[in-house]
């Protein structure tokens, strides 16, 4: 199997974490497997847990209302606000911590995310910039170990494409 492009940065002073993600595959497949519920269920959650959307609407101004749940069923609700999107080639929106109702939880980090796909052949890059408000913010988040979690997601897509 061939060695994909994985690669994390953490910039405390801007308040920014980077990832690069290559993928096996074409970019309308990619676009399709981050835009889609259906499809971010089956890859978006570490394992053991699992992602179950509640609404999802991808659109601008549109929102992606999920919750992580463990195998025990704790759950934990998320809120994507999508405020630009480029078909095919980037979207850009707000992520939140908040109830199963889609009520943000204002103690809890924010961040922005802005997610870049680029095709390269057969292949597409991701690239993946979230910013935080603040550096604890950003401490925060990776202290809930976002890293670890988010490569295990990326990695779990890469097994999916390669059943599509």
């Amino acid at each position: 199997m061939e060695t994909l492009k994985l690669e994390f940065k953490i910039n405390k002073e801007k308040r920014t974490i980077i990832v690069e993600k290559e993928f096996a595959a074409p970019l309308d497949v990619v676009w399709f497997a981050w835009t889609r519920a259906e499809t971010l269920d089956k890859w978006w959650a570490p394992k053991p847990w699992k992602t179950k959307t509640k609404r999802m609407n991808f659109r601008e101004n549109g929102s992606w209302l999920y919750a992580m749940q463990s195998p025990e069923g704790e759950e934990h609700y998320a809120l994507a606000e999508y405020k630009e999107i480029v078909q095919e080639q980037r979207f850009v929106g707000l992520d939140s911590f908040c109830d199963e109702n889609g009520v943000v939880n204002e103690e809890l980090p924010k961040s922005t995310w802005k997610v870049e796909f680029e095709p390269e052949g057969s292949h597409t890059l991701v690239t993946i910039e979230t910013t935080y408000e603040t550096e604890e913010a950003l401490d925060a988040i990776l202290n809930m170990g976002f890293q670890e979690g988010f490569t295990a997601g990326l990695l779990q897509l890469d097994e999916h494409l390669e059943k599509v």
